[in-house]
């Protein structure tokens, strides 16, 4: 792989959203992190085939990708995330004419679909696991999304 081909994956990364990164084939391993403290990139050639290690420069992580400081504490004990089960694309429509599925203060049942995502060109319907009132959406519209990443707060009491 050579350095120019690193620094375009490691521009692609940085715009994804995502926070790591691992590629590992027979002929080497790529490691990048985006959200550490300073950006890590570290190239490791297999020992079967002896490469020159290229060092590429380190990811600029743009303000916006930088968590904001957390807001004034709320009672978030009794709340409930709805989480993304796969990695992709978060949609909060159908299409973009049509409304959200779910919006801040709206009922969902076990079962309602709140949201759709992309991937690989195939869009998944994420249906909620409980029954509450939406207190907050958490990731905004066509925005990347990583496995596990919370999408909604929910107040079960609601």
């Amino acid at each position: 792989m050579k350095a120019k081909e690193i620094q375009d994956l490691i521009d692609f990364i940085s715009n994804s959203g995502l926070a790591e990164v691992k590629i590992e084939t027979e002929e080497f391993k790529l490691s990048i992190k985006k959200y550490s403290e300073a950006p890590t990139v570290k190239f490791e050639a297999a020992p079967a085939a002896p490469a020159p290690v290229a060092h590429a420069a380190p990811v600029a992580i743009p303000a916006a990708a930088v968590p904001a400081a957390a807001p004034a504490k709320e009672d978030t004990s009794r709340l409930i995330e709805i989480k993304s089960p796969m990695i992709g694309t978060f949609y909060r429509t159908s299409n973009p004419d049509a409304d959200p599925f779910v919006s801040v203060g709206d009922s969902v049942s076990a079962g309602q679909t709140v949201c759709i995502i992309e991937a690989m060109k195939l869009f998944n319907e994420i249906e909620s696991e409980v029954s509450g009132k939406i207190v907050k959406v958490l990731v905004d519209n066509a925005t990347p999304v990583e496995y596990d990443q919370p999408l909604f707060l929910v107040d079960p009491a609601g």
